[in-house]
């Protein structure tokens, strides 16, 4: 499952694509409207992603006869895929601001550990704006003492369950068994 949106991708590609790359760019554009107070960079972004996300509107949602129950469930669907990425962010960024607080460190000391030097990019890779680099994740988990659970999601959507069993099955080998998820996206 693909966890890591990353707007700026998505703005130089300049097209929303699908209804799970749409919620996450309304997702990531309430985000955005917040952090626009703070730094104007963000506000700039912002404004980009909007004309984007009212081009997909205009293209997937303005014709009412275009819109049926598949069309509704595929929505829904992706609406709750991208809730599910938006908790756990948040709940990865929570856990990572406390250790911080327990070891007396502010965010700009983690991004200057990570070797990040603006500001800006830590505030963005916390919020989600941007994606921490496995490196950056596997720092955080040795330095603060952070399960790696918590900061690499490790659940899959029910589309690769199924496609990872199919697989499982086709090769005959009845003890290799993918492990259930507590989290299963539907």
């Amino acid at each position: 499952m693909k966890t890591h949106f990353d707007i700026e991708q998505l703005i130089e590609k300049g097209v929303i694509t699908n209804e799970l790359d749409y919620e996450r760019a309304l997702i990531a554009d309430r985000k955005l409207r917040l952090l626009a107070k703070e730094d104007f960079n963000f506000k700039k972004l912002r404004t980009k992603l909007r004309d984007i996300i009212e081009k997909y509107e205009n293209a997937e949602w303005s014709d009412v006869n275009q819109i049926d129950d598949a069309k509704l469930l595929e929505s829904d669907k992706a609406e709750q895929i991208a809730d599910l990425e938006r908790v756990f962010l948040e709940n990865r960024k929570q856990v990572i601001r406390k250790k911080l607080k327990e070891l007396e460190l502010t965010q700009e000391n983690l991004g200057s550990i990570l070797g990040h030097k603006s500001k800006t990019h830590m505030s963005e890779l916390m919020n989600g704006i941007k994606p921490f680099t496995l490196r950056d994740l596997i720092i955080i988990n040795r330095l603060l003492k952070i399960e790696i659970a918590v900061l690499i999601p490790v659940f899959l959507s029910k589309e690769d369950q199924i496609k990872v069993k199919e697989a499982v099955i086709k090769l005959g080998k009845p003890k290799v068994k993918l492990a259930s998820d507590d989290l299963v996206l539907s």
